[in-house]
């Protein structure tokens, strides 16, 4: 009896604690201060989350009486490792969340897992025609708007003038086909005898070439088709692509650039292959011109739109946008609104672009907004793939995330292991389409 009293005791203690754990995180949006108190997920540390910070301090002067609580959620804001869902679902949501991933944001849509924002909107007097257009697909589900754009980054081409000149090419005429962009990289690259690699003109899967959807864009593939719930990647866009990349796979070795890129350090590292001349043109975000400046300084570069293919999407970038969003059952989501229409001003966001080159998504610009005022080539750039229309957010689709893994996973196999990529890829559609179908 006595051990049966000592369990019950804990469990007690137990249930009391979750569930006063679970309610901690909404108790002040609950409380008695006509709903001006609001729970914030963020996914950023670093000065990302110091400038965020700031942001939180100015909307709080500026709107007296709010109060946000803040919580750091990495690393997209909850939605990976499963922290907002499980959230949602026991009833217990943060009122507004930003997420560096927007296409599983646009999954959270579809599986109904979002409040829509047009009635909010609609009361906020919010003009949609001053956004940007590009960004509109990726706010709507059906007709109905669940995801917000805070600000986005765009893909660009960065060489290395130098290495260029070193090679007796000419810095001034960059590659603007895939043609042009594999002659350069041969001339660009050094190879030892014994197939050891020193220098490499170009590695279509380095930085932002990892991105599962950024080369199949390029060369026309759609992935999905929002109309028709579709699947579309058995095609010849995305077969070319697997083959193209396959190609230098061939060419230098797929195992030899696996050894030859290990020892490399990532974008802000002094140790990243553009930095220190192993790589001569490298496809990044318009935020790696910042690494530069504080890495590399000395490096004379250019920025180019990344080169496409025949019948492929001239002058375009993959969106990398951060998105918010009203979770399903929030408590304040009035508050969380008037907080997103606030925190994606251009005058607010003016440092974090003019540090990061990122763009507003807002048609109207910012006097606070400097580095586009100045004749700054990189922001010319940056503009004309960012306004392009063949610019946008690919695989808007309940199954963003697996047919990301499943696309990489499907790339190795034709690199290292030299499949035919056409199989693999009608067969991936078929189980990618059963899962879209499920999730309906």
């Amino acid at each position: 009896m006595k051990k049966v009293f000592v369990l019950t005791t804990i469990m007690i203690m137990v249930l009391f604690m979750a569930l006063t754990g679970c309610s901690s995180s909404s108790k002040s949006s609950s409380s008695n201060d006509g709903g001006k108190t609001f729970t914030y997920w963020y996914p950023w540390g670093g000065d990302s989350e110091k400038w965020d910070k700031w942001r939180m301090g100015v909307f709080e002067k500026d709107h007296p009486g709010y109060k946000i609580n803040s919580v750091y959620v990495p690393p997209d804001g909850g939605i990976s490792n499963g922290k907002l869902m499980a959230a949602i679902t026991g009833n217990n949501p943060p009122d507004v969340v930003v997420s560096n991933d927007y296409a599983s944001a646009y999954a959270l849509a579809t599986q109904g897992a979002l409040m829509p924002l047009d009635d909010l909107l609609k009361k906020a007097d919010l003009d949609e025609s001053s956004i940007i257009d590009t960004f509109k697909p990726l706010m709507k589900y059906k007709g109905k708007t669940y995801l917000f754009p805070e600000d986005s980054n765009v893909n660009l081409l960065y060489i290395n003038k130098k290495l260029f000149k070193d090679a007796g090419l000419d810095p001034s005429k960059p590659p603007k086909t895939i043609a042009e962009l594999d002659a350069d990289a041969e001339k660009l690259s050094k190879v030892e005898g014994n197939g050891k690699i020193d220098k490499l003109g170009f590695i279509p899967w380095l930085d932002a070439g990892d991105d599962a959807f950024l080369w199949g864009w390029i060369f026309g593939a759609n992935y999905f088709d929002t109309k028709t719930g579709k699947v579309e990647i058995n095609n010849s866009q995305l077969d070319d692509m697997y083959k193209w990349e396959d190609s230098y796979a061939k060419k230098y070795n797929p195992e030899k650039i696996k050894s030859f890129t290990s020892g490399f350090g990532g974008a802000f590292s002094p140790n990243h292959p553009f930095f220190t001349g192993k790589v001569a043109m490298t496809v990044n975000g318009n935020w790696f011109s910042n690494a530069i400046k504080q890495y590399a300084p000395d490096i004379d570069y250019e920025v180019v739109p990344i080169p496409s293919p025949p019948n492929g999407r001239e002058k375009a970038t993959t969106f990398g946008t951060n998105v918010f969003m009203i979770p399903k059952n929030a408590k304040n989501p009035e508050a969380a609104l008037k907080f997103i229409l606030f925190g994606s001003q251009p005058k607010i966001l003016a440092d974090n672009i003019n540090t990061w080159r990122s763009i507003s998504i807002y048609k109207k610009s910012s006097a606070a907004i400097k580095w586009n005022r100045n004749g700054d080539a990189i922001y010319k750039v940056v503009k004309e793939v960012a306004e392009s229309p063949n610019s946008g957010h690919p695989a808007l689709t309940s199954v963003a995330n697996e047919m990301s893994n499943d696309l990489n996973l499907l790339r190795d196999k034709v690199i290292y292991n030299d499949k035919d990529p056409g199989p693999l890829l009608k067969e991936l559609q078929k189980k990618l389409q059963a899962e879209v179908d499920k999730k309906k």
